[in-house]
This record gives structure tokens, C-alpha cells and sequence, in this order.
């Protein structure tokens, strides 16, 4: 196998992510993995992957003690690094920040990383941490409704130059946001619940990143709702990006790269277009290039 691989195109349908592990343990000797990953693995991944990607939480889930990055600081050191290459959060959990200064904090990475930032929320999930942070850990109908009204106090700040905004949840008076981007962060939501989630992604989202916990036909009926929610409000479903997380490691044989290959051709047989893949903690850059070359590159190519 030849360790020359082709590039990233911007023209390509089918896009990949990658995700950094923040956390350190046993197995990186309580390093955090992504401060390994910056030094000896990113430089080459970044080449050809699309996107970045940051968990949002504030400690692990063995030890407490163990290293665990904050994601918000984290991206930005990695968007600093690395200067071509989409930047997100996989994902922010709402009741972590308040929305304003959210909407603040994206609109100024979006114009320091040159137009790279998505932000990726979700309504979160971990009621333990919450708790342990002194938040508010509400049922799940009010943290979407809060997600909802986040989403629209970000846009209400990263185009109006004093938005005011009125809601069940939320409210913020003359909330400027300056410099405004040029280029409107889009809107990752991360959500799976079909009666809420899902139709909130239809309405807000420009990219979902869903979770393939059942069958094909459940995969099929959750997007079906993403794509009647969008439908419902006026917009095109083809507008919103179908995105996957996939745990898998690298290859390391060909017989290996020809099951991921068979196993992400089917999820892009399902409609997912953007995988965004969480490979752990690869000890060397050096199966990226086989990564690429027969699972990527076909993937691409078809």
C-alpha cells in the first residue's frame, strides 16, 4: 500500500470528521489523548479529513481525577494549529453556557478561525454533571425548548447588530455581539428523541449528527421525521446534512479496511453524508494513510 494519499476536496459529497478525544486515562498514561493527537497524529489526519471534533464534558467517566479538557478552549487551541480544517463540538451541552454568551463566544471563533466554526449543541444528557456544577438539570421537554431558543438568540446575535429576544426561557435586550461574521456559523444539532429532538433538528438544524442505535428502519424513520419537520416550516430536508458518529478503530489490514469500507457504504446508502469517526487512541499516524486510500477514497470516488 503506497503512504501517498490524495488529499481533501472541498468538491466532495461524502465528508469525514474527525474526533479528538479530550480525555487522558490508563491507556495514555493520563494524558489527554488529544494533546498526543495534536503533536503526532493531526498533522497528518487534517490533510484529508473535513472537520474537528470536541465532546463537551467537564470530567471523565472512570476516574474524576482523570484529565479531562474543557471543549470550548480546547477547539480553539486546535483551530489556532491547525488553519484548514471545519471546527466543531460534538456537542455543547445547552445548560453548560448561558446563550448569549454562546452566541458571543461563537461569533468570535467563527471570525478568528476564518469562517471554520459550526456549532454543534445538543440538550444534554449528563444530569450527574449538571449537578456536580451547580446547573440546573431541567426534563427533557424544557432543555430542548432552551436549545431551541439558544439557536435563535445565536442568529438573533450573529447578524443584528442589538437583537432583543423574549422567551419562555430566555431573554437577552440589546445583546450585541461585535465583530459579527461574515459567515453565519451553521448549526449542528446533535438529538435522536423522535418526538421532540428530531423535529427540532427539521426546524433548526443545517447538519444532524445522529445515532444508529436500532435497525435500518429505525435509522430510516428517524430521518423521515428530521425531513417532514423541515418540510413543515418551509424548508428543503436536502438542506440539512446527515451526519454519524462511527467508534471504530483504524485498519489495520486490508481485510479490516474492507469491513469499515462495507460498513460506511451502507450507512451512505442510508443517507448519512458526513461520518464523523472517534478512532480512540491510535499509537501512530501511520494506518491514516490506509484509512484513506481504501475506505475514504472509494467512499469518495462513488
Amino acid at each position: 500500500m503506497s503512504q501517498a494519499a490524495t488529499p481533501k476536496s472541498a468538491s466532495e459529497s461524502v465528508r469525514f470528521g474527525w474526533l479528538s478525544p479530550v480525555i487522558g486515562n490508563r491507556w495514555s498514561d493520563h494524558k489527554p489523548i488529544v494533546m498526543y493527537q495534536e503533536e503526532n497524529i493531526l498533522p497528518t489526519a487534517v490533510k484529508y479529513f473535513d472537520s474537528l471534533w470536541i465532546a463537551d464534558h467537564f470530567y471523565g467517566f472512570d476516574a474524576k481525577s482523570d484529565p479531562f479538557m474543557e471543549a470550548w478552549t480546547t477547539l480553539t487551541w486546535l483551530g489556532a494549529k491547525f488553519d484548514d480544517i471545519l471546527l466543531c463540538h460534538h456537542v455543547l451541552g445547552v445548560g453548560y453556557r448561558p446563550p448569549a454568551l454562546t452566541a458571543k463566544m461563537a461569533a468570535t471563533l467563527q471570525v478568528l478561525s476564518g469562517n471554520r466554526f459550526i456549532l454543534g449543541v445538543g440538550a444534554g444528557w449528563r444530569d450527574e454533571e449538571y449537578v456536580a456544577y451547580g446547573y440546573d438539570f431541567p426534563k427533557p421537554s424544557v432543555r430542548f425548548s432552551e436549545l431551541e431558543e439558544m439557536i435563535q438568540i445565536c442568529k438573533l446575535m450573529w447578524t443584528e447588530e442589538e437583537p432583543s429576544f423574549a422567551g419562555e426561557n430566555f431573554t437577552i435586550e440589546g445583546a450585541s455581539a461585535p465583530p459579527l461574521p461574515e459567515t453565519v456559523p451553521p448549526i449542528c444539532i446533535g438529538a435522536s428523541g423522535e418526538k421532540v429532538g428530531l423535529p427540532l433538528v427539521g426546524r433548526q438544524a443545517d447538519i444532524w449528527n445522529g445515532f444508529a442505535r436500532g435497525d435500518d428502519d429505525d435509522w430510516r424513520r428517524k430521518l423521515s421525521i428530521v425531513q417532514d419537520s423541515a418540510l413543515s416550516v418551509g424548508r428543503d430536508p436536502a438542506d440539512i446534512e446527515v451526519s454519524q458518529t462511527v467508534e471504530k478503530a483504524l485498519p489495520e489490514t486490508d481485510s479490516e479496511s474492507q469491513e469499515l469500507l462495507e460498513l460506511l457504504g451502507h450507512k451512505a446508502s442510508l443517507g448519512v453524508q458526513h461520518f464523523v469517526m472517534d478512532f480512540g487512541h491510535p499509537p501512530t499516524a501511520e494506518n491514516i494513510h490506509r484509512f484513506v486510500e481504501q475506505v475514504m477514497g472509494p467512499l469518495k470516488s462513488g
